[in-house]
C-alpha cells in the first residue's frame, strides 16, 4: 500500500515538475519552431494560430504598450493585419478582474483582431523588451527574426516586411 502511494506521489511530482519546466521554457528566438495554440479574441471568438500560414506575430506585454499599439493598429484598419498575415496578441495574463472589467469592453471597440494572451505558458514563450511590442517574423512556422516595435515613435510597416 505504501509503495503504491509513493508511486502516485512520485507521478504527481514528476508531472508538476514537467509542467513547470514547460512554462519556464526559453522564449522564441531565430530558428525556433512556433507552436500552434488556441485562444479567444476580444469578441470571445475562438482563434487557432496556424504558424505555417502566419508571417508575423506581434505581442504587447503590458497594458500601456498595448494601448499605444492598439491605437496604431486601429488607425491602419480592420484588414491590415490579415493582409500582412500578422497576428496581434495582447498579454492579459495576471490582469486583475477590475482591470478586465474596464479593458475588455474597450478592446471590443478596436477594428482589428486582438488575441487575448491569458496563459502564462503561452506568454512566456515571447521575448520582451519593456515598452515595446515583440515582433516575430515567421517562415514556414519557424522564427526568422525577432525585433521590437515602439508604437509611439516607429512606423509598423518597417517591421512587417
Amino acid at each position: 500500500m505504501i509503495s503504491k502511494m509513493h508511486k502516485i506521489v512520485g507521478t504527481i511530482l514528476a508531472t508538476t515538475a514537467f509542467s513547470i519546466g514547460l512554462s519556464l521554457a526559453a522564449p522564441y528566438e531565430a530558428g525556433s519552431k512556433v507552436e500552434a495554440f488556441t485562444a479567444k479574441d476580444q469578441h470571445e471568438q475562438v482563434f487557432t494560430l496556424k504558424p505555417a500560414s502566419t508571417s508575423f506575430l506581434l505581442v504587447s506585454h503590458d497594458m500601456e504598450t498595448g494601448k499605444k499599439a492598439n491605437g496604431v493598429l486601429n488607425g491602419l484598419g480592420k484588414e491590415y493585419l490579415g493582409g500582412k498575415k500578422a497576428v496581434y496578441i495582447a498579454n492579459i495574463f495576471g490582469m486583475p478582474g477590475i482591470g478586465r472589467a474596464f479593458a475588455l469592453p474597450k478592446m471590443k471597440k478596436y477594428v482589428h483582431q486582438i488575441i487575448l494572451g491569458d496563459d502564462a505558458a503561452l506568454i512566456s514563450k515571447f521575448p520582451e523588451q519593456k515598452g515595446k511590442v515583440t515582433v516575430l517574423a515567421l517562415t514556414g512556422g519557424k522564427v526568422k527574426s525577432v525585433s521590437y516595435w515602439t508604437p509611439e515613435s516607429e512606423a509598423l510597416d518597417g517591421f512587417l516586411k
